[in-house]
């Protein structure tokens, strides 16, 4: 009875919602307990042969030192992103194992029991999490890069949409829930760390390697957050109670539409691209067209003022907050390269197939017809 409790807390406490945070804990539990109750037990065959008197303090000082030792060595960036449950189930079980009163052969049969009756509640976590019902860490990962790429898309294109939307009755509107879709991109950074961690421990799987570049994920989902905050510069903008007079709105209006839809089509390609692991000529096609309509809108923000002054000097002071919101928005194409940098390191890295191999039949059966 003693025994089984021990499996049925291993499976309370190993079993997780992915698979890779089940590998975690029960690696991390198996390890940690086989070495301290190995250790345990060496140290107690030596206190019990050193005589009752240094006994106790053989026990307690190698208490003292090693649980000080794996106390601080939790203040390690690697150890503590990966072996710190287990470093805590280390001190537990030495600590508990170390000062028991058992003799050498009881506490032998004790150990033996409670790494068995451990492993078979590991074992159970395993089969159930891997086998019954899968949850992979690293598709969790996957999709949620392609969603936050999704969003952020459209929250570039709505925040440039709703600045330029004519305002009835000269009232600043709610801003769109799609123009909001940055700050889920912003507040992923901890569940992107989280699953990219877990996600190293999983076995290969699908499309998913066993060295699968889960750190990239992190690079890419880095990248995204650098765009994310112009992008909220962007949205303080356009929220602002001082805003440019709407005909000198009409000035930038087309060239700053172009180039907020052209960014969300290269966001949304890569997202694409990501979600179905394939790398397409498109995406360069869509980078192209969106810094060819940058480098106009580059030149309509410098002409501007000239026109301007010419229609009446006080324009070119109420339009600062015209120029603001187009330099954030060309800020913004800049940073949307460096998501595409990072979205083709990942394609290169993860081994992405090109999805360009069945245009060519596409465009013969188009031109038959």
């Amino acid at each position: 009875g003693g025994s089984a409790m021990w499996a049925i807390m291993t499976v309370v406490v190993v079993f997780e919602y992915t698979v890779g945070g089940c590998v975690y804990k029960g690696f991390n539990r198996a390890a940690a307990t086989v070495s301290a109750g190995a250790i345990a037990l060496g140290v107690h065959w030596i206190a019990a042969n050193a005589g009752h008197e240094l006994g106790p303090f053989i026990r307690s000082g190698s208490v003292f030192l090693l649980a000080s030792m794996a106390t601080f060595s939790r203040f390690i960036p690697t150890v503590k992103a990966r072996f710190d449950y287990g470093v805590t189930i280390f001190i537990l079980t030495y600590s508990l194992v170390a000062v028991s009163g058992y003799r050498v052969e009881s506490l032998l049969a004790l150990a033996q029991q409670r790494v068995c009756t451990i492993g078979i509640g590991i074992f159970m976590c395993l089969c159930v999490c891997v086998l019954i019902c899968p949850v992979w860490a690293g598709q969790e990962l996957h999709g949620l890069t392609a969603r936050n790429m999704d969003k952020l898309a459209g929250a570039v294109e709505a925040c440039v949409e709703d600045y330029f939307a004519d305002q009835a009755d000269g009232k600043q509107q709610p801003p769109s829930a799609a123009a909001e879709g940055y700050k889920c991109v912003l507040n992923s950074k901890a569940s992107e760390d989280s699953q990219a961690n877990l996600a190293r421990w999983e076995p290969g799987h699908g499309r998913f390697g066993f060295r699968h570049p889960y750190e990239q994920y992190k690079k890419v989902g880095a990248a995204m957050r650098h765009c994310a905050y112009c992008v909220e510069a962007l949205s303080g903008c356009v929220r602002s109670e001082i805003q440019a007079p709407e005909h000198v709105k009409r000035h930038l209006a087309d060239g700053c539409t172009t180039v907020a839809a052209r960014c969300a089509r290269v966001l949304g390609e890569a997202a694409s691209s990501v979600s179905a692991m394939t790398t397409s000529w498109s995406l360069d096609f869509a980078v192209a067209d969106m810094n060819t309509a940058v480098q106009e809108l580059q030149s309509d923000l410098r002409e501007l003022p000239s026109k301007l002054a010419e229609e009446s000097p006080a324009l070119v002071i109420d339009a600062v907050q015209l120029f603001t919101v187009t330099s954030l928005l060309i800020e913004v194409s800049t940073r949307v390269e460096g998501v595409v940098d990072a979205v083709d390191t990942l394609a290169s890295l993860a081994g992405f197939t090109s999805a360009d191999d069945t245009k060519p039949e596409a465009s013969e059966t188009e031109t038959k017809v």
